[in-house]
């Protein structure tokens, strides 16, 4: 996989990151689920194909205000 994420708020938190892809499941291993929530902060992810070949965008936000996003995409390779 590849992915590539920036930061566009102070209000930012690594650790709801990290939180957030923790609770990945089985059936969307890719990031993280596709809504988490904790007190202040929700992420989201959002993924098109299977395993084989995707892509996804996931985004947190605190409160109303985006404060992260990242797009990725990935397969398997031979």
């Amino acid at each position: 996989m590849n992915y590539m994420g920036r930061v566009l708020d102070d209000k930012f938190s690594g650790d709801f990151l990290k939180e957030a892809l923790r609770a990945a499941d089985k059936k969307m291993p890719y990031r993280g689920p596709s809504v988490y929530q904790s007190g202040e902060y929700t992420y989201r992810c959002n993924v098109t194909g299977d395993f084989t070949w995707f892509q996804g965008y996931e985004e947190i936000y605190w409160n109303d205000i985006k404060v992260y996003e990242c797009v990725f995409h990935g397969g398997l390779t031979k």
